[in-house]
């Protein structure tokens, strides 16, 4: 997995796999893309040209925004 260090927030990120991301949020591939293409959950980056990765920090405030949207439901 590999860190970086942002120049605008001076934050940690990782990059998370497909496995990583299915495991954290509950949902399937399928549902990930599907959710990818209508703008409901943040697209991956390119990081080779046969891979691809999620920003950690993107995938967490994702999470934090359903929990928060279940709160003020």
């Amino acid at each position: 997995m590999e860190t970086m260090t942002t120049a605008t927030h001076n934050t940690k990120t990782s990059f998370l796999r497909l496995d990583q991301v299915k495991q954290r949020t509950g949902l399937s591939r399928s549902t990930l893309y599907a959710y990818i293409r209508e703008g409901r959950f943040p697209a991956p980056v390119t990081i080779s040209t046969r891979c691809v990765a999620w920003v950690e920090s993107e995938i967490d405030d994702w999470i934090s925004r359903k929990i928060a949207s279940r709160r003020s439901a």
